[in-house]
């Protein structure tokens, strides 16, 4: 096996358990937790789809991350040259490019929705929501996803904060953040949570959060509960492989990607306990769909007492939760540019953020250009990066060496071959169905 001629330096190391955990979490933890975990929740019956998705997170999803994780770590490389690393001479490389390709994709239009997040947490805390009709509602988002202009402006604001925080490197920008960051997310959640419990009827939405009615058991729950747990832990697209890399050899693999899952879960869960207790006080259908947020959310603020204070909270959410996962997805560029270019760090972050740009302002012009690269990511590229990426560590990596990666540093990982049969035969099976799953909704047919 080549050895790795270019180790990071210490710089390039996360310095701490904290510091990684909460980095890659905050990669996981995204606008996926607060926005869609929510409304899919609701479509698809409530507790039934919350055991569902615990279920596919700790047999699919989390043995994916660990993988990652393992492949970055051995390499010290970030993933476009990690594959190359261990399978020199070989076409396994292209799995790194895939990766870059598909952050790329993703970056460009999240910082969109991400902008959106930014613009109404402004208007949240200006009043500007505040005493609007159901239809002046309505038509406030409409006009904000109509305009390229407004659209292009609060992106660009999303992304300098973005990539402020990665210029910064890896201990002093992506780890420093990440520590302050998803506290405040969980300090802001909380009081969240709190003050929805305390709504009239707000207990009848965390009965039908927590409550579950196995009558509403479809296969269209399956799919969904299979594919949300899939991509919230931004799986198959670069970003834990190269977190992976920052890994130092004494972290645990197997607990650091655990504990990533937990903050991933607690954000979506709690996220469910604020909305449906809303939901439910308000006499509102759960089952809303992707305009739950950004429409029925701002009119359910502006019949709640003090609604103005608690619109504004929830939106500060979702931008600290946008800036967390965008702070990933730039960083696999960036890390991209450095090693392929030998940019400076500064450098790497201010051409990888001009090329988001480029291509975010065609999808905020575009809306056919914004959901091509929305479909092609989520149901072409992340699924055939992850099951590349699988393949690779059992067909590529020795079972041994692949082994000894877990349990460096006199690290005991008993359940090594349940995870291995896992990644070996259960998870490329499960991520085909969603291969196939995702090209059937391309193709526009129902199951």
């Amino acid at each position: 096996m080549k050895k790795n001629a270019n180790p990071k330096s210490s710089t390039d190391k996360f310095s701490t358990k904290l510091g990684a955990v909460a980095a890659a979490a905050g990669s996981a933890v995204g606008l996926g937790n607060v926005w869609r975990f929510p409304y899919i929740v609701g479509e698809d019956g409530g507790a039934v789809f919350l055991i569902l998705y615990v279920i596919f997170t700790i047999a699919i999803s989390i043995p994916i991350m660990m993988t990652e994780f393992a492949i970055g770590r051995k390499s010290g490389l970030p993933v476009t040259s990690a594959y190359r690393s261990l399978a020199p001479h070989s076409k396994w490389g292209v799995i790194g490019v895939l990766g870059v390709l598909t952050a790329f994709l993703i970056s460009s239009y999240y910082n969109i929705v991400s902008g959106w997040t930014l613009y109404y947490a402004v208007s949240s805390m200006g009043g500007w929501l505040s005493g609007l009709s159901e239809v002046a509602v309505a038509d406030y988002f409409s006009s904000l996803s109509a305009d390229p202009f407004r659209c292009i402006i609060w992106m660009m604001l999303m992304l300098g904060a973005t990539a402020a925080v990665v210029a910064q490197g890896v201990q002093g920008g992506i780890e420093k953040y990440s520590k302050i960051l998803m506290p405040l997310l969980f300090l802001l959640i909380v009081v969240m949570v709190v003050r929805a419990l305390f709504l009239p009827n707000g207990l009848d939405g965390i009965s039908f959060f927590l409550k579950p009615d196995f009558s509403k058991l479809t296969t269209k729950t399956v799919f969904d509960a299979l594919g949300q747990s899939f991509f919230s832990m931004s799986i198959g697209m670069g970003t834990m492989t190269t977190y992976g890399s920052y890994l130092r050899k004494s972290e645990n693999i197997a607990t650091t990607a655990s504990h990533v899952a937990v903050v991933d879960f607690m954000v979506a869960f709690l996220s469910g306990a604020v909305i449906f207790p809303c939901v439910f006080a308000f006499g509102v259908n759960p089952s809303q769909g992707p305009g739950l947020v950004f429409v029925t959310l701002p009119n359910i603020f502006n019949q709640m007492p003090m609604g103005q204070l608690f619109a504004s909270f929830f939106f500060l959410l979702l931008v600290v939760a946008a800036i967390t996962s965008s702070v990933s997805l730039l960083e696999v560029v960036v890390a991209y540019l450095k090693e392929s270019f030998k940019y400076g760090r500064r450098k790497a972050t201010l051409v990888a953020s001009l090329l988001c740009l480029f291509f975010g302002i065609l999808c905020s012009l575009s809306q056919t250009i914004f959901s091509v690269f929305d479909n092609i990511t989520a149901n072409v590229l992340m699924p055939i990066g992850a099951f590349l990426i699988v393949l690779f560590a059992v067909h590529r990596l020795p079972k041994d060496e692949f082994r000894a990666e877990f349990e460096a540093h006199g690290v005991s990982f008993r359940l090594f071959n349940a995870f291995y049969f896992l990644v070996k035969y259960a998870v490329p099976i499960v991520i085909l169905i969603i291969f196939a799953n995702g090209i059937l909704a391309l193709l526009g047919i129902s199951y």
